[in-house]
């Protein structure tokens, strides 16, 4: 009987040691995180500033000084509108040692083209009423904007030999030759008869709608 008791109060002392050093091990292991957290927050401090310095967000600060060089009215009547996607290469010391000095890259040009016929332009003469019929003589249909789509546009591929850092300037030479070519892809598919029909159209419902019932464009 006594050594049930005895082993019992064994095991309520072994429970109660064990309970201790868990107790322990758990607080040191508190107290060890506690000391170490402020290291972890440096560390991904650090690391941030770091991250800040090798990629730098760049900063834009536009001059708050405006200069207005030129203020006119315009009369433009806006016929026709083209979405144009070119791919453009540009590329500089191609050739033999292409790997070493080439630099090579691929423009992707989203450019929007408008034209119509410039109301402005018409002069006193260039209507006239006979019989009741109103003839018209329209200016020429001209482009009033071929530019590029600058949030569309981008940089498909690049390559540079190794040892360059390539042409700072052939983007830019890319973005030029874009613009011409966007506007020439504009003109070769016919936009200004385009604009001149769709002008034409429009004018002689305005003029319908003024009483002249019958209207020639000449």
């Amino acid at each position: 009987m006594k050594q049930n008791w005895f082993s019992l109060l064994l095991l309520v002392i072994v429970a109660v040691a064990v309970y201790f050093v868990v107790q322990t091990v758990q607080e040191g292991a508190r107290q060890a995180q506690q000391a170490i957290q402020p290291l972890q927050q440096a560390n991904s401090a650090l690391q941030t500033q770091v991250s800040e310095l090798l990629h730098p967000t760049p900063t834009v600060i536009p001059d708050p000084v405006t200069y207005i060089h030129e203020v006119r009215a315009l009369a433009r009547l806006e016929t026709i509108q083209y979405s144009i996607e070119k791919v453009i290469t540009a590329e500089t010391g191609q050739g033999a040692f292409d790997f070493l000095f080439g630099d090579r890259l691929l423009f992707v040009a989203h450019g929007i083209v408008i034209a119509g016929i410039d109301m402005e332009k018409i002069q006193p003469e260039d209507m006239r009423l006979e019989n009741g019929v109103l003839y018209v003589h329209l200016p020429p249909p001209e482009i009033f904007v071929a530019t590029l789509d600058n949030e569309k546009s981008y940089v498909y591929d690049r390559e540079t030999g190794l040892l360059t850092h390539g042409d700072v300037n052939l983007e830019t030479t890319a973005r030029q030759v874009a613009e011409v070519e966007i506007r020439k892809a504009a003109e070769e598919d016919g936009i200004l008869e385009i604009a001149r029909q769709n002008a034409e159209i429009f004018l002689q419902k305005f003029f319908q709608s003024l009483g002249y019932k019958t209207v020639i464009f000449e």
